[in-house]
Protein backbone atom coordinates (compact mmCIF):
# COMPACT_ATOMS: atom_id res chain seq x y z
CA UNK A 1 0.00 0.00 0.00
CA UNK A 2 1.37 3.40 -1.03
CA UNK A 3 1.37 5.90 1.79
CA UNK A 4 -0.08 9.31 0.97
CA UNK A 5 2.51 12.09 0.91
CA UNK A 6 2.03 15.63 2.23
CA UNK A 7 1.19 18.27 -0.40
CA UNK A 8 4.14 19.10 -2.67
CA UNK A 9 3.77 22.84 -2.03
CA UNK A 10 4.19 22.27 1.71
CA UNK A 11 7.32 20.18 1.16
CA UNK A 12 8.77 22.81 -1.19
CA UNK A 13 8.03 25.57 1.33
CA UNK A 14 9.79 23.65 4.10
CA UNK A 15 12.83 22.81 1.94
CA UNK A 16 13.29 26.42 0.83
CA UNK A 17 12.79 27.79 4.35
CA UNK A 18 15.19 25.22 5.79
CA UNK A 19 17.82 26.03 3.19
CA UNK A 20 17.59 29.79 3.82
CA UNK A 21 16.57 29.57 7.50
CA UNK A 22 14.14 32.33 6.60
CA UNK A 23 10.47 32.36 5.62
CA UNK A 24 11.00 35.71 3.87
CA UNK A 25 13.84 34.53 1.61
CA UNK A 26 11.98 31.29 0.89
CA UNK A 27 8.95 33.33 -0.15
CA UNK A 28 11.11 35.40 -2.53
CA UNK A 29 12.51 32.26 -4.12
CA UNK A 30 9.10 30.62 -4.51
CA UNK A 31 7.45 33.90 -5.57
CA UNK A 32 4.75 33.73 -2.93
CA UNK A 33 4.08 35.72 0.21
CA UNK A 34 5.90 35.16 3.50
CA UNK A 35 2.55 34.33 5.07
CA UNK A 36 1.95 31.61 2.48
CA UNK A 37 5.29 29.93 3.27
CA UNK A 38 4.60 30.14 7.00
CA UNK A 39 1.14 28.65 6.49
CA UNK A 40 2.47 25.76 4.34
CA UNK A 41 5.18 24.92 6.88
CA UNK A 42 2.68 25.00 9.74
CA UNK A 43 0.34 22.70 7.82
CA UNK A 44 3.23 20.28 7.21
CA UNK A 45 4.16 20.31 10.92
CA UNK A 46 0.55 19.53 11.83
CA UNK A 47 0.46 16.73 9.23
CA UNK A 48 3.66 15.17 10.61
CA UNK A 49 2.78 15.87 14.24
CA UNK A 50 6.21 17.36 15.05
CA UNK A 51 7.75 20.87 14.94
CA UNK A 52 10.30 21.36 12.16
CA UNK A 53 11.60 24.79 13.13
CA UNK A 54 12.40 26.69 16.29
CA UNK A 55 11.04 30.14 15.66
CA UNK A 56 13.51 32.55 17.27
CA UNK A 57 13.50 36.32 17.51
CA UNK A 58 16.27 36.68 14.93
CA UNK A 59 15.43 33.82 12.61
CA UNK A 60 14.77 30.12 12.36
CA UNK A 61 16.55 27.02 13.57
CA UNK A 62 15.82 23.47 12.51
CA UNK A 63 14.61 21.02 15.13
CA UNK A 64 16.07 17.51 15.21
CA UNK A 65 13.06 16.36 13.16
CA UNK A 66 13.63 19.14 10.63
CA UNK A 67 17.32 18.27 10.32
CA UNK A 68 16.39 14.61 9.78
CA UNK A 69 13.84 15.45 7.06
CA UNK A 70 15.88 17.99 5.06
CA UNK A 71 18.61 15.79 3.44
CA UNK A 72 16.20 13.13 2.17
CA UNK A 73 13.74 15.75 0.97
CA UNK A 74 16.45 17.67 -0.88
CA UNK A 75 17.65 14.43 -2.47
CA UNK A 76 14.08 13.65 -3.51
CA UNK A 77 13.67 17.03 -5.19
CA UNK A 78 16.98 16.54 -7.01
CA UNK A 79 15.78 13.17 -8.30
CA UNK A 80 12.49 14.71 -9.45
CA UNK A 81 14.33 17.50 -11.27
CA UNK A 82 16.60 14.99 -13.01
CA UNK A 83 13.64 12.88 -14.08
CA UNK A 84 11.79 15.88 -15.51
CA UNK A 85 14.94 17.02 -17.32
CA UNK A 86 15.43 13.57 -18.87
CA UNK A 87 11.84 13.48 -20.10
CA UNK A 88 12.16 17.03 -21.43
CA UNK A 89 15.31 16.15 -23.35
CA UNK A 90 13.63 13.13 -24.90
CA UNK A 91 10.59 15.25 -25.81
CA UNK A 92 12.87 17.73 -27.58
CA UNK A 93 14.49 15.02 -29.69
CA UNK A 94 13.51 12.90 -32.63
CA UNK A 95 11.50 13.62 -35.75
CA UNK A 96 9.25 16.66 -36.18
CA UNK A 97 6.85 16.30 -39.11
CA UNK A 98 5.55 19.56 -40.57
CA UNK A 99 2.76 19.70 -43.17
CA UNK A 100 2.87 22.76 -45.44
CA UNK A 101 2.32 24.14 -48.91
CA UNK A 102 5.02 23.69 -51.55
CA UNK A 103 5.43 27.44 -52.09
CA UNK A 104 5.99 28.19 -48.41
CA UNK A 105 8.29 25.19 -48.04
CA UNK A 106 10.59 25.88 -50.98
CA UNK A 107 10.51 29.66 -51.14
CA UNK A 108 10.43 30.70 -47.47
CA UNK A 109 11.18 27.87 -45.04
CA UNK A 110 13.85 25.78 -46.76
CA UNK A 111 16.34 28.68 -47.16
CA UNK A 112 16.01 29.34 -43.41
CA UNK A 113 15.88 25.73 -42.20
CA UNK A 114 19.68 25.31 -41.83
CA UNK A 115 19.54 27.86 -39.01
CA UNK A 116 17.04 25.71 -37.11
CA UNK A 117 19.08 22.57 -37.78
CA UNK A 118 22.22 24.28 -36.44
CA UNK A 119 20.42 25.45 -33.31
CA UNK A 120 18.61 22.15 -32.65
CA UNK A 121 20.55 19.27 -34.25
CA UNK A 122 18.71 16.84 -31.96
CA UNK A 123 15.45 17.44 -33.90
CA UNK A 124 15.01 15.87 -37.34
CA UNK A 125 12.61 18.00 -39.37
CA UNK A 126 10.50 16.20 -41.95
CA UNK A 127 8.61 18.41 -44.42
CA UNK A 128 5.40 17.09 -45.96
CA UNK A 129 4.49 19.39 -48.88
CA UNK A 130 0.82 19.04 -49.82
CA UNK A 131 -2.19 21.11 -50.83
CA UNK A 132 -4.39 19.02 -48.51
CA UNK A 133 -5.07 20.13 -44.94
CA UNK A 134 -3.41 17.84 -42.41
CA UNK A 135 -5.73 15.66 -40.34
CA UNK A 136 -4.01 15.63 -36.96
CA UNK A 137 -6.32 12.90 -35.64
CA UNK A 138 -5.32 10.42 -38.34
CA UNK A 139 -1.90 11.45 -39.63
CA UNK A 140 1.48 11.46 -37.93
CA UNK A 141 1.89 15.22 -38.29
CA UNK A 142 3.16 17.34 -35.40
CA UNK A 143 2.29 20.78 -36.77
CA UNK A 144 1.36 22.48 -40.03
CA UNK A 145 1.74 25.78 -41.83
CA UNK A 146 -1.67 26.72 -43.18
CA UNK A 147 -2.68 29.46 -45.56
CA UNK A 148 -5.95 31.30 -45.09
CA UNK A 149 -7.83 33.37 -42.54
CA UNK A 150 -8.42 30.91 -39.69
CA UNK A 151 -9.35 30.01 -37.08
CA UNK A 152 -9.47 26.22 -37.31
CA UNK A 153 -11.52 24.28 -34.79
CA UNK A 154 -9.52 22.45 -32.13
CA UNK A 155 -6.21 23.94 -33.24
CA UNK A 156 -4.01 26.63 -31.80
CA UNK A 157 -3.02 29.05 -34.57
CA UNK A 158 0.00 31.39 -34.50
CA UNK A 159 0.07 33.97 -37.30
CA UNK A 160 3.44 34.10 -39.05
CA UNK A 161 2.74 36.94 -41.48
CA UNK A 162 0.09 38.33 -43.80
CA UNK A 163 0.27 37.55 -47.49
CA UNK A 164 0.84 40.37 -49.97
CA UNK A 165 0.77 40.57 -53.74
CA UNK A 166 2.71 42.24 -56.51
CA UNK A 167 3.65 41.23 -60.08
CA UNK A 168 6.92 39.31 -60.40
CA UNK A 169 8.78 38.69 -63.63
CA UNK A 170 12.02 37.53 -65.15
CA UNK A 171 14.49 39.84 -66.85
CA UNK A 172 12.93 39.17 -70.28
CA UNK A 173 9.79 41.18 -69.49
CA UNK A 174 11.17 43.82 -67.14
CA UNK A 175 11.75 46.56 -69.71
CA UNK A 176 8.26 46.13 -71.16
CA UNK A 177 6.60 46.96 -67.85
CA UNK A 178 6.83 50.72 -67.36
CA UNK A 179 3.39 51.07 -65.77
CA UNK A 180 0.66 48.66 -64.60
CA UNK A 181 -1.33 49.00 -67.82
CA UNK A 182 1.59 47.43 -69.70
CA UNK A 183 0.58 44.07 -68.21
CA UNK A 184 -1.88 43.85 -71.11
CA UNK A 185 1.17 43.31 -73.38
CA UNK A 186 2.58 40.29 -71.54
CA UNK A 187 1.33 36.79 -70.68
CA UNK A 188 -0.09 36.50 -67.18
CA UNK A 189 0.60 33.45 -65.03
CA UNK A 190 -2.36 32.61 -62.77
CA UNK A 191 -3.23 30.05 -60.12
CA UNK A 192 -5.72 27.41 -61.24
CA UNK A 193 -7.10 27.08 -57.70
CA UNK A 194 -7.43 30.78 -56.87
CA UNK A 195 -8.33 33.47 -59.40
CA UNK A 196 -8.58 36.36 -56.94
CA UNK A 197 -4.94 37.47 -56.66
CA UNK A 198 -4.51 39.20 -60.00
CA UNK A 199 -7.94 40.94 -59.80
CA UNK A 200 -7.12 42.23 -56.30
CA UNK A 201 -3.86 43.78 -57.42
CA UNK A 202 -5.17 45.12 -60.75
CA UNK A 203 -8.08 46.81 -58.97
CA UNK A 204 -5.71 48.44 -56.46
CA UNK A 205 -3.53 49.59 -59.38
CA UNK A 206 -6.54 51.14 -61.13
CA UNK A 207 -6.31 48.82 -64.14
CA UNK A 208 -9.74 47.84 -65.41
CA UNK A 209 -9.05 46.62 -68.96
CA UNK A 210 -7.12 43.46 -68.01
CA UNK A 211 -8.85 40.21 -67.05
CA UNK A 212 -6.68 38.82 -64.26
CA UNK A 213 -8.43 35.45 -64.40
CA UNK A 214 -7.05 34.57 -67.83
CA UNK A 215 -3.57 33.27 -68.50
CA UNK A 216 -1.40 30.20 -68.21
CA UNK A 217 -2.53 28.32 -65.12
CA UNK A 218 -0.46 26.68 -62.39
CA UNK A 219 -1.45 24.83 -59.23
CA UNK A 220 1.40 26.36 -57.19
CA UNK A 221 2.63 29.93 -56.80
CA UNK A 222 6.18 28.60 -56.58
CA UNK A 223 5.85 26.92 -59.97
CA UNK A 224 4.36 30.07 -61.52
CA UNK A 225 7.27 32.12 -60.13
CA UNK A 226 9.75 29.62 -61.57
CA UNK A 227 7.94 29.94 -64.90
CA UNK A 228 8.22 33.72 -64.65
CA UNK A 229 11.97 33.43 -64.08
CA UNK A 230 12.17 31.21 -67.16
CA UNK A 231 10.41 33.89 -69.22
CA UNK A 232 6.97 32.31 -69.57
CA UNK A 233 5.19 35.46 -68.38
CA UNK A 234 4.47 37.53 -65.29
CA UNK A 235 3.44 35.86 -62.04
CA UNK A 236 1.91 37.42 -58.96
CA UNK A 237 3.05 36.68 -55.45
CA UNK A 238 4.60 37.88 -52.23
CA UNK A 239 8.03 39.45 -52.88
CA UNK A 240 9.19 38.64 -49.36
CA UNK A 241 8.30 34.96 -49.72
CA UNK A 242 10.25 34.84 -52.99
CA UNK A 243 13.17 36.96 -51.77
CA UNK A 244 15.88 34.43 -52.70
CA UNK A 245 15.62 34.71 -56.52
CA UNK A 246 15.20 38.48 -56.14
CA UNK A 247 18.48 38.62 -54.22
CA UNK A 248 20.14 36.63 -56.96
CA UNK A 249 18.85 38.93 -59.69
CA UNK A 250 16.74 36.27 -61.38
CA UNK A 251 13.33 37.66 -60.35
CA UNK A 252 12.14 41.27 -60.40
CA UNK A 253 9.33 43.36 -58.94
CA UNK A 254 8.51 45.87 -61.69
CA UNK A 255 6.07 48.05 -59.68
CA UNK A 256 6.11 49.59 -56.22
CA UNK A 257 2.53 48.63 -55.38
CA UNK A 258 2.23 45.74 -52.90
CA UNK A 259 -1.33 44.81 -51.86
CA UNK A 260 -2.54 42.56 -49.00
CA UNK A 261 -4.92 39.87 -50.21
CA UNK A 262 -6.57 39.16 -46.84
CA UNK A 263 -4.94 35.77 -46.26
CA UNK A 264 -2.07 34.88 -43.92
CA UNK A 265 0.38 32.11 -43.16
CA UNK A 266 -0.24 30.37 -39.82
CA UNK A 267 1.49 27.74 -37.75
CA UNK A 268 -1.17 25.40 -36.37
CA UNK A 269 -1.13 22.40 -34.03
CA UNK A 270 -3.58 20.66 -31.69
CA UNK A 271 -4.03 22.24 -28.26
CA UNK A 272 -3.23 18.87 -26.67
CA UNK A 273 0.37 18.89 -27.96
CA UNK A 274 1.06 22.62 -27.65
CA UNK A 275 3.57 22.15 -24.82
CA UNK A 276 5.59 19.33 -26.37
CA UNK A 277 9.20 20.51 -26.28
CA UNK A 278 10.06 19.93 -29.94
CA UNK A 279 6.90 21.74 -31.08
CA UNK A 280 7.62 24.66 -28.74
CA UNK A 281 11.20 24.91 -29.99
CA UNK A 282 10.10 24.91 -33.64
CA UNK A 283 7.27 27.37 -32.94
CA UNK A 284 9.53 29.80 -31.10
CA UNK A 285 12.16 29.65 -33.84
CA UNK A 286 9.60 30.06 -36.64
CA UNK A 287 7.98 33.08 -34.97
CA UNK A 288 11.42 34.58 -34.44
CA UNK A 289 12.29 34.12 -38.12
CA UNK A 290 8.97 35.64 -39.21
CA UNK A 291 9.50 38.63 -36.91
CA UNK A 292 13.00 39.21 -38.22
CA UNK A 293 11.81 38.94 -41.82
CA UNK A 294 9.07 41.50 -41.14
CA UNK A 295 11.57 43.86 -39.51
CA UNK A 296 13.91 43.49 -42.48
CA UNK A 297 11.06 44.29 -44.86
CA UNK A 298 10.11 47.43 -42.90
CA UNK A 299 13.66 48.71 -42.98
CA UNK A 300 14.18 47.76 -46.65
CA UNK A 301 16.85 45.23 -45.77
CA UNK A 302 15.17 42.78 -48.09
CA UNK A 303 16.41 43.06 -51.67
CA UNK A 304 13.03 44.11 -53.05
CA UNK A 305 14.06 47.73 -52.54
CA UNK A 306 16.88 47.25 -55.03
CA UNK A 307 15.15 44.70 -57.21
CA UNK A 308 15.81 46.36 -60.57
CA UNK A 309 17.77 49.53 -59.91
CA UNK A 310 14.90 51.55 -61.41
CA UNK A 311 12.60 52.12 -58.44
CA UNK A 312 12.69 51.89 -54.69
CA UNK A 313 9.78 50.35 -52.84
CA UNK A 314 7.83 52.90 -50.84
CA UNK A 315 5.96 50.26 -48.92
Amino acid sequence: MVRALPPLNALRAFEAAARHLSFTRAAEELRVTQAAVSHQVKALEERLGVPLFRRLTRGLRLTDEGQALLPDLRHGFDRLAQAVERVGRRGAQGRLTVSLLTTFALSWLVPRLPRFNARHPEIEVSLLATQRLADFSREEVDCAVRYGRGPWSGLRAEKLFDDELTPLCGKQWLEKLKEPGDLAKVPLLVLSSDHKDWPIWLKAAGVAHIDGRKGTQFDSTRISVDAAIAGAGVAIGNPYVHAEPIVEGRLFQPFDLVVPNGDSYWLVYPEAVAERPKIKLFRDWLLEEAKEAAAAARTNLMPVAARSGRRRSTR
